[in-house]
């Protein structure tokens, strides 16, 4: 496993180096916003998760989460000194998968990752399509982009993600259960059983030609919804 460090304290950045390396990770790392910014434009696709940190000298880990979440399904831990409501929110509703909060302890961080990892289970997957067909709906991944009969959707960064998380998992039945556990922290306190349901309304609306006897993202009663045969 791969992972995206971007840490502008030099010290902090080369103990979570060390330690990551020695747990087995390989490691990219960078100081600021513009260097990773121009890795993310050509190297997004090597790393199986990113770690950033919020404040940086040129720019912040919100920016670089928006990059990610634009063009993947990767991953995304921010490590914050700010452990307000505001900060933590906007975080999350910007697609990022977990936080920790300075100081931590290392072993917390890594297990942090490694859960963040299995719930995306990177380890089964094979490489992404770049264009992803469901139907008459084209997800480009390298855009960003998602399109209905040739005629582009706009989608909010949480309606793309839960749109790529069955677009990944064609055929397969998703529980509520995972689905908000690859879209929320499951350990905070921002779960919200019913949101999912207005995002999965308002993607359909978007998507269906018949919004209430949906073709595409299918219910599949008492268990969950399901994309694809």
């Amino acid at each position: 496993m791969k992972i995206l460090l971007v840490e502008d304290d030099r010290t902090i950045a080369a103990g979570l180096e060390y330690s990551l390396q020695k747990d087995g990770f390989e490691t990219v790392l960078y100081h600021d916003a513009k260097s990773a910014e121009s890795f993310l434009t050509k190297g997004l696709n090597e790393v199986d998760l990113c770690l950033f940190d919020l404040s940086l000298p040129d720019g912040s880990g919100y920016e670089l989460c928006q990059i990610v979440k634009k063009h993947s399904d990767k991953p995304v831990i921010f490590l914050t000194a700010f452990d307000d409501e505001v900060n933590v929110v906007m975080g999350l509703d910007m697609g990022a998968d977990d936080y920790i909060t300075k100081p931590f302890r290392i072993r917390e961080l890594i297990s942090r990752i490694k859960s963040v990892l299995r719930r995306y289970d990177l380890h089964l997957q094979t490489q992404p399509k770049t264009v992803i067909e469901i139907g008459n709906i084209g997800i480009n991944t390298l855009e960003g982009t998602v399109w209905k009969n040739g005629e582009e959707v706009l989608l909010t960064a949480l309606e793309y993600k839960l749109l790529l998380i069955f677009a990944n998992h064609l055929g397969q039945v998703l529980t509520r259960v995972q689905l908000l556990e690859r879209i929320w922290d499951v350990a905070g306190d921002f779960v919200n059983d019913n949101t999912l349901t207005v995002y999965i309304k308002r993607l359909r609306e978007k998507l269906e030609d018949d919004p209430q006897s949906p073709t595409i993202i299918k219910t599949v009663r008492g268990i969950g919804y399901k994309v694809g045969e």
